[in-house]
């Protein structure tokens, strides 16, 4: 697919072309490296500046989103855990936080393994203070420095869960989501987010929910919305925002579904979009 511009013209005929930016983190906001480049900080500080306002949306929880919001100096309303938290990183406070029922996420396991086979499998604590509990044999393939706590299978339930992450020894990713949402898709939400990360979390819940909410409280519109993607996890946010903009590095579910594909993350597509909708003055 080639790389297209997004139009300018304003949604609702207001001096800016959209009021809202939505960007996800892993994969579009972020580089390769982990960082924020310097011309993606100047092109969101002109959108800014211009008078837009500028939200992260996130599947990281907001414990393994907070390290980065610190360092890039992100102090505004965030939505994290695939829509589960809507979190104000400046005050470090949870205005909403949803939750996995454990009974269902049980029975949803075990209906994904009679389907599949043995998972290994991580659980998302709720809170601030919630840690990711990795069971035997999950292994981590996103975050360089993210924390998680080794435990036996038999602990993953022990406390109140926002999502359970799952992986299989020889399935793809794109493979084991669709099997566990054919197996357990009336029990929970099935999203891949990333490599190596296919989360199960509670039913209807996305990231177009939890934008919806935070929305509201910014006193913004889905008609305000432009929101920025890499993964089928964005497929919602996409579906409830005005223009939906793929990187260049996206899967190739978002991409069937984008407005418009911008270069990838690692060229700063962010930015490039931005620059033309807000030029720096």
């Amino acid at each position: 697919m080639s790389t297209i511009s997004p139009s300018p013209a304003s949604p609702d005929g207001g001096d800016l072309p959209y009021r809202l930016v939505a960007t996800d983190l892993d994969g579009t906001l972020l580089t390769s490296g982990e960082t924020v480049s310097e011309r993606t900080r100047a092109a969101l500080a002109a959108a800014t500046g211009a008078g837009a306002l500028h939200i992260i949306v996130t599947g990281r929880s907001a414990v393994w989103a907070r390290p980065i919001f610190d360092e890039i100096g992100y102090t505004g309303i965030a939505v994290c855990g695939q829509g589960a938290q809507v979190y104000d990183a400046g005050a470090h406070k949870l205005l909403t936080s949803l939750t996995l029922d454990r009974r269902l996420a049980a029975i949803a396991i075990e209906k994904i393994e009679a389907r599949t086979g043995p998972l290994a499998i991580a659980a998302g604590q709720d809170g601030l203070d919630g840690q990711v509990l990795a069971g035997p044999g999950y292994e981590l393939l996103i975050g360089s420095d993210l924390p998680v706590v080794r435990v036996e299978r038999s602990e993953l339930f022990d406390a109140p869960l926002s999502k359970l992450y799952i992986q299989h020894h020889a399935l793809t990713d794109d493979a084991l989501a669709e099997a566990a949402r054919h197996a357990a898709g009336d029990l929970v939400g099935v999203v891949m987010a990333g490599a190596g990360v296919v989360e199960l979390l509670p039913l209807g819940l996305s990231k177009a929910t939890g934008l919806a909410v935070a929305a509201r409280r910014l006193g913004v519109r889905a008609a305000d919305t432009i929101a920025f993607g890499d993964m089928p996890n964005d497929v919602p946010m996409f579906g409830w925002a005005a223009h939906g903009v793929a990187m260049a590095n996206a899967h190739e579910e978002l991409l069937a579904v984008a407005d418009a594909v911008t270069t990838s993350n690692d060229e700063d597509g962010v930015a490039a979009v931005l620059e033309r909708l807000y030029p720096q003055r």
